[in-house]
């Protein structure tokens, strides 16, 4: 007689076929933001196969957008709703989240691309396409790993609460509206493309903008101006100096791998109309990471009394001190410990799939499972298929096969987590 473990690993082999169509799917519905609803068409009509008690709503009440932790400059999101697909237990066993995003960034240039961006192309077991890492693969591990369960009849005694929201890549107001709609547990995983480790910290992080002055004047005259471009690079001179010394205090071993744990990274310049002018104006706009172990706040001091100590070295910017803004994409860390009970049930299962044990490390980008920690006091690891280097870039793919381990990994995780009931 099989036992349940058995069961479930080998009705996700058998299911391959069925789990790689359901991925190609998810992949060939282009749901970049404010596009969503045709992959949550996808994603709500296998959760109803399954038999999962269903939970639709388009996201954006009052509730949600004067919250704290709410960073979206989204107005609308009518039309592409979150979904959430519970797996009720019989009771007296804990409860797990599973939680995903459905967004996907843009594809940018096709042409940087060998297909269609969205093609879903399978060839040498890698399949194709933009959001195929991050994160549709992860996704289609959950909904095997509870597929898995469901029609091998074993019930749990756990709740096992499937999540499939959108703004993950915008800051995450799906994830905080599943919270405030009251989605909570005793754990969660999230499959972001980790390369099959575990991620029991996650980076936060923050857009800022500095607005730095200049006075105008003549190209031919320039010296009656004062150039915004060369204060700026005091400015951003100043940022460099400050990354190395916040990261020079991490000292946690899970960032060991990580060149720069939480990096302060200029993304967007920009200054001056004319060749011939000197600029007034020049605006600095990049990301500050955050640590796990630190707040959005503290962060946001450090930077601002760094721009003070630039400014206390410069007579100009003494007197014109640049404008620190905070706006836009905003994530908040995780930080769990790594002792926690999550963490040795994830790496037993891992075990019993690869016959080895997983590298637990720090995550190097945000996700989603800093708001259910922080705002929804539910412990987070971050674990799944996909590398981080093709998320994000032209010819994104996956590797089928670690889409397969990852739900099984994962069915095994819930089996232990929620108990198996009699």
């Amino acid at each position: 007689m099989q036992s349940a473990e058995q069961k479930v690993r080998n009705y996700i082999k058998e299911s391959r076929i069925r789990g790689t169509r359901l991925l190609q799917k998810l992949v060939q519905e282009p749901s970049t933001r404010g596009n969503e609803s045709g992959a949550q068409a996808v994603i709500i009509e296998k959760c109803r196969e399954l038999g999962l008690e269903m939970d639709i709503w388009e996201i954006g009440d009052n509730g949600l957008t004067v919250h704290p932790s709410f960073c979206s400059d989204r107005k609308d999101f009518n039309g592409n709703p979150n979904a959430v697909g519970i797996m009720r237990g019989t009771g007296g066993g804990k409860s797990m989240i599973l939680n995903g995003h459905i967004d996907v960034v843009p594809a940018g240039d096709p042409k940087d691309w060998d297909r269609d961006p969205f093609s879903g192309h399978i060839e040498c077991g890698k399949l194709f396409g933009r959001g195929s890492t991050d994160m549709k693969g992860g996704t289609t591990s959950l909904l095997m790993a509870i597929e898995a369960i469901r029609n091998s009849e074993i019930k749990l005694k756990g709740d096992v609460i499937f999540q499939s929201v959108i703004e993950e890549e915008s800051g995450g107001a799906g994830t905080l509206a599943t919270v405030l709609r009251g989605y909570k547990a005793d754990a969660a995983i999230i499959p972001e493309p980790t390369n099959m480790k575990l991620f029991p910290k996650q980076q936060g992080s923050m857009w800022f903008r500095i607005s730095v002055k200049g006075k105008g004047a003549h190209g031919g005259t320039r010296y009656e101006g004062v150039n915004a471009i060369e204060k700026a690079m005091l400015v951003i001179d100043r940022l460099r100096s400050l990354e190395t010394q916040r990261n020079g205090r991490i000292t946690d071993p899970f960032f060991e791998s990580i060149p720069i744990p939480i990096p302060i990274n200029i993304g967007k310049i920009h200054s001056g109309d004319w060749p011939s002018s000197v600029p007034d104006l020049a605006i600095i706009e990049g990301r500050m990471g955050v640590a796990p172990n630190e707040t959005q706040e503290e962060a946001k001091v450090e930077m601002y009394e760094a721009i003070v100590d630039v400014c206390n070295e410069d007579p100009w910017l003494k007197e014109n001190m640049p404008e620190l803004e905070w706006f836009g994409a905003s994530w908040l860390p995780g930080d769990l410990d790594p002792e926690h009970e999550l963490i040795h049930v994830l790496s037993e299962s891992f075990r019993g799939v690869k016959e080895q044990s997983p590298l637990i490390e720090a995550s190097p980008w945000a996700t989603d499972g800093g708001i259910l920690s922080k705002v929804g006091g539910v412990p987070v690891v971050v674990f799944g298929p996909g590398v981080t280097e093709t998320a994000h870039q032209a010819n994104e793919y996956i590797k089928l096969e670690d889409v397969f381990e990852a739900a099984e990994i994962i069915a095994l995780a819930l089996l232990k987590w929620c108990e198996i009931s009699e």
